[in-house]
């Protein structure tokens, strides 16, 4: 269940009065990613290859602690799980926002992403586990290549947010430019740097 947190009582105790109020407390990094072992999965098992992307993102980001605390308001909120979201196109191309709770099993992860996809898409509504988990955005611009992009930042979500476009290939590999911008309250780029090496090890590691 999440709850307050005091931030003297954190790792980020500097980092709240550093940057809660700052006026962009945003960072973006870019790393290109060799997503060549996602694209022989995807096909190999069938599965798409967002929720597959999806699903390595929650998998470097679990074991990292960071994740676990967002600033909400004023306030150093703890999280005991993680989900990941997905940004779900109808075929009227209306967009919908679908939280997937994340699950160290890909057969559950797949599951529950093409579950709630479909309801999100049936009931025209947003599928959102905020009150509950620490949310990861992403955001899938598919219909072109980009070598990156930065979130805005709104002052009412902090959550760390990853946007991508196409991938592209290069002989006989394929490359994804994936941005991917954080809360300096939330974690430093030295956890943000071990996540994106986390990512990258996930996507090679997945069978």
């Amino acid at each position: 269940m999440p709850k307050e947190v005091n931030p003297k009582d954190t790792t980020r105790a500097d980092a709240y009065v550093f940057w809660l109020h700052a006026p962009n407390p945003m960072v973006t990094f870019f790393k290109t990613f060799d997503v060549t072992n996602l694209i022989k999965v995807s096909k190999r098992r069938g599965m798409k290859f967002n929720m597959l992307l999806d699903y390595c993102i929650g998998k470097a980001a679990v074991g990292i602690k960071e994740f676990y605390l967002l600033p909400v308001g004023d306030k150093l909120i703890q999280y005991d799980h993680i989900a990941v979201n997905a940004i779900i196109k109808n075929s009227d191309g209306e967009i919908y926002s679908c939280d997937v709770p994340f699950s160290e099993d890909l057969e559950t992860f797949n599951k529950e992403y093409l579950e709630l996809s479909a309801e999100a898409i049936r009931t025209k509504l947003d599928v959102d586990l905020s009150k509950d988990c620490m949310v990861i955005g992403t955001s899938a611009i598919v219909d072109t290549e980009i070598d990156g992009a930065v979130g805005m930042y709104s002052g009412i979500f902090n959550n760390p947010f990853l946007i991508w476009g196409r991938y592209k290939k290069k002989w006989f590999r394929y490359y994804l430019t994936i941005s991917f911008q954080f809360h300096h309250t939330q974690m430093d780029g030295s956890h943000a740097g071990k996540f994106l090496e986390n990512l990258q090890t996930e996507i090679n590691a997945l069978k």
